[in-house]
């Protein structure tokens, strides 16, 4: 029997999933590198999260190991339930531990989607996310290898991460985004891509929603993923844990809020 999606519904990337998503950041080792110190928790926890309460949004990117995580994903999920989107994120380079750079040049991005395809093992990212915007590189010149690799067949939708109104009205001229992912928590409560998202009818997705675990200490695990949820039925927070103990908490809470 297959539980209750956690929060309700919303439709990303054309399909109807929770509105609770998991953020799988949290499955490496630390510095968001290398391998989880206990793999068989890694992929329990994924299993728990789509089998056991019912989380049909899987949030992922390739820069997290880098790598690492979306090879867990194919042995613990694969082969994908129908009704579950993994959503993965290209575009960012991973030189060290707790080191992040974006790299936007056309052929990169190509080679990271055809190389997170193979890791996932589908033909089709059903939603691909540009996880940063190379200020290197002309905006229009990274939109467009996405979408010649959505014309091929190799992405389904198109999203965007950490990006200013302005970026979403450039992209937005030219395609559909299908998500918006940025950071919004009750700590960082002031994003104006939020009501810009609601007017066009695009789903926002805010990460870091317990502000890497402080919110939890002083707020506890319902408060912040209320006060997300209370903003907008175009809301889904994506909260992220390696902790089974944790996992069930954050589900138990957005439930009983139900």
């Amino acid at each position: 029997m297959t539980a209750a999606p956690p929060a309700g519904t919303i439709t990303i990337a054309g399909k109807a999933v929770s509105r609770l998503g998991f953020g799988t950041m949290r499955l490496t080792g630390p510095g968001i590198w290398g391998e989880p110190k206990d793999r068989p928790t890694a992929l329990s926890v994924l299993r728990q999260a789509v089998h056991t309460y019912g989380i049909t949004h899987i949030d992922t990117a390739d820069a997290y190991g880098p790598h690492t995580v979306e090879h867990l994903i194919r042995e613990a999920l694969y082969p994908y339930p129908e009704h579950v989107l993994i959503a993965t994120k290209v575009g960012m380079l991973r030189p060290a531990p707790n080191v992040w750079a974006p790299h936007g040049h056309p052929a990169y991005l190509r080679a990271c989607v055809e190389a997170s395809l193979r890791r996932l093992g589908v033909e089709r990212l059903e939603l691909c996310y540009l996880h940063r915007i190379d200020p290197e590189v002309a905006l229009n010149d990274q939109i467009a290898v996405l979408q010649a690799l959505r014309d091929e067949g190799k992405i389904g939708h198109i999203g965007l991460s950490k990006v200013t109104p302005d970026d979403i009205r450039t992209v937005t001229k030219g395609l559909t985004v299908a998500a918006v992912q940025n950071v919004l928590n009750i700590s960082d409560p002031y994003d104006l891509a939020l009501e810009l998202c609601r007017d066009l009818d695009i789903p926002y997705v805010p990460y870091r929603p317990f502000d890497a675990g402080a919110l939890t200490r002083t707020h506890g695990v319902l408060a912040p993923l209320f006060w997300l949820l209370n903003l907008g039925s175009h809301v889904a927070p994506i909260p992220s844990t390696s902790q089974p103990q944790h996992l069930e908490e954050i589900v138990t809470a957005v439930a009983g809020d139900d």
